[in-house]
C-alpha cells in the first residue's frame, strides 16, 4: 500500500523565480547552506576522529564517506553546476575523490585507502570556502538558466543552490544516526 502525501492547495507548483525574486531567494539559500554546516561541523566536532572509519553493524556507512560525499556534493551543486569546471577544480576536487565519495559510490571501513579525517575537513572547508566566495556574485540570468535534477523547487541552477542545505541536512541525519550507533550521546 502506497501511503499519499497531501499537498497544500496552491502550494503544489510554486511560481518560477525572476530576476527580481532571486537575489532575496539567493540570500536565503546561503544562509541555510551556512546553518547547514553549522550544524554538520558540530556533529563532527563531537565525533572522535578514530572512529570516523567505523561502520557500525546493519549501516553500510561511516563517518568519512559522509563527509567525503557532502564535499563532492557541495561542489557539484554549487560550483560546477553553477559555472563549470574551472581549471583550479581538479586540485580543489580530483578525480579519485569524486569517485570515492560521489553518488553510487561505496563506503570503505579502511582508513589506509582514504584520506584522513584532517584531510576530509580540510577538502570540505576549501569547497565550502570557494562557494561562499563565488555564489553572491552570481547574476539572476545564470541562476534562471536550466538545469537536469537534483534540484529542489525549481528546474534551474537557483534549485541546484536551494537543493544544497536539503542535502547537507539528509546527511546531518546520517550523522547523527551513525553517532547513536557508534555509542556516542547525542548532539542536540
Amino acid at each position: 500500500m502506497r501511503a499519499e502525501i497531501a499537498i497544500i492547495p496552491g502550494m503544489n507548483t510554486p511560481p518560477l523565480p525572476t530576476a527580481e525574486t532571486v537575489p532575496s531567494m539567493l540570500a536565503g539559500a546561503i544562509g541555510q547552506i551556512e546553518f547547514a554546516r553549522r550544524y554538520t561541523l558540530e556533529l563532527l566536532a563531537a565525533t572522535p576522529r578514530e572512529r570516523w572509519f567505523e561502520m557500525p553493524a546493519d549501516l553500510p556507512t561511516n563517518i568519512a564517506w559522509q563527509v567525503g560525499h557532502l564535499t563532492v556534493s557541495q561542489y557539484g551543486l554549487l560550483l560546477f553546476r553553477i559555472r563549470g569546471r574551472e581549471p583550479d577544480d581538479l586540485e580543489l576536487i580530483p578525480g579519485k575523490f569524486r569517485k570515492a565519495y560521489g553518488r553510487g559510490s561505496v563506503p570503505s571501513a579502511d582508513p589506509a585507502s582514504q584520506p584522513s579525517p584532517g584531510e576530509l575537513l580540510d577538502r570540505m572547508a576549501k569547497v565550502y570556502e570557494v562557494a561562499g566566495r563565488e555564489l553572491p556574485s552570481v547574476d539572476a540570468a545564470t541562476l534562471l538558466e536550466p538545469v537536469d535534477m537534483p534540484y529542489a523547487a525549481f528546474p534551474n541552477k537557483l534549485g541546484a543552490i536551494l537543493f544544497c542545505p536539503l542535502h547537507e541536512q539528509i546527511h546531518c541525519g546520517h550523522i547523527g544516526m551513525l553517532r547513536r550507533a557508534l555509542g556516542l550521546d547525542p548532539v542536540r
